[in-house]
């Protein structure tokens, strides 16, 4: 059973080693930097809503636990900047690289989406980049519908952008 859950003080090694891991990947796993009180406290506050930079919205960073075991996170935002609306959308999540082929990025994204209903987002966006075939098969396993593709501004790697209806 996997669930969903704001990190702890346990988390760190774990979380860390995701961090590489995926950085491998060119994917940035923690959001923020610092010690680990730093980082936790960046994302009580991001969960909270307070003291925000301006191109940052309330979002909860929540670790995904299964069988007790870190697998991965998902970064759930409660509303979209005009980046987040181009490039990132609601939910951004990862699983490391052991515990890939399982199901689990699926089950993150389903509940995130579940979550995002209980704020009462209707339509939730999910991006991918367009390489990425097996991030496509989980959004599109989930009621994703391919919107568009599209470059970022500025360049760099096109993304899938799809819509999740409720």
């Amino acid at each position: 059973m996997l669930t969903l859950r704001p990190p702890t003080l346990h988390d760190e090694a774990a979380l860390r080693a995701m961090h590489e891991q995926l950085a491998a990947e060119d994917f940035t796993f923690l959001l923020a930097q610092g010690t680990w009180s730093e980082i936790l406290a960046q994302v009580r506050r991001e969960a909270d809503g307070r003291d925000l930079p301006a191109d940052r919205v309330r979002a909860d960073f929540l670790v995904a636990e299964a069988d007790g075991v870190p697998v991965g996170r998902v970064s759930i935002r409660h509303e979209l900047t005009p980046f987040l609306r181009e490039v990132g959308g609601h939910v951004g999540y990862a699983v490391a690289p052991p515990f890939r082929r399982r199901g689990h990025a699926t089950e993150i994204l389903r509940q995130s989406v579940e979550r995002l209903r209980g704020l009462g987002v209707e339509r939730v966006l999910v991006t991918c980049d367009d390489a990425n075939a097996a991030s496509a098969a989980t959004i599109e396993s989930c009621g994703g519908v391919l919107e568009d593709v599209r470059v970022p501004p500025g360049g760099g790697v096109p993304r899938r952008r799809y819509w999740i209806d409720g």
